[in-house]
């Protein structure tokens, strides 16, 4: 339990703290981290069941994307306002890292195993983001509408 409160905290001050980085507006920056807080204790839950990065950073990327556009109707911003700072944290930067000081020491084997398993991690973010953008434009629209019918009353 205590895992899931310390990725929810950490993960909205990621969003947070990488929206402030690329100086999204203010009023993005709370909403950005729910978004991002919410994708990271998915990625937690996910990774207890599945203990592969493959499924995680899918239903990661598959939250952001979801939420990320409604927060972009709700906030009425760009979505990738929302899609970049809850993204970082799932970005694989330590895996490449890693990857790099073993091939600058000359571990060719961990190198490999390394840049195929951020390749892999960076496709199943690209797979969530195509499948929830997918998602998102089926379900939106009708949401879009019912708001445009509110605002004229």
């Amino acid at each position: 339990m205590s895992e899931i409160i310390y990725g929810f905290i950490f993960g909205f001050l990621s969003s947070v703290g990488f929206g402030i980085i690329t100086n999204n507006p203010r009023r993005t920056l709370i909403p950005a981290g729910l978004v991002g807080a919410v994708a990271w204790i998915v990625y937690i839950i996910v990774g207890w069941y599945n203990h592969g990065l493959i499924m995680p950073n899918l239903m990661g990327a598959v939250v952001i994307v979801i939420l990320g556009n409604l927060c972009s109707i709700l906030v009425k911003a760009p979505v990738n306002i929302f899609y970049v700072p809850c993204l970082v944290s799932l970005v694989p930067g330590a895996i490449l890292y890693d990857s790099m000081r073993n091939f600058t020491l000359g571990h060719d084997s961990l190198a490999a195993y390394g840049f195929v398993k951020a390749l892999t991690v960076g496709m199943s973010l690209a797979i969530g983001f195509i499948i929830a953008e997918v998602i998102a434009n089926k379900l939106y629209p009708p949401v879009k509408r019912y708001l445009a019918k509110k605002e004229k009353k």
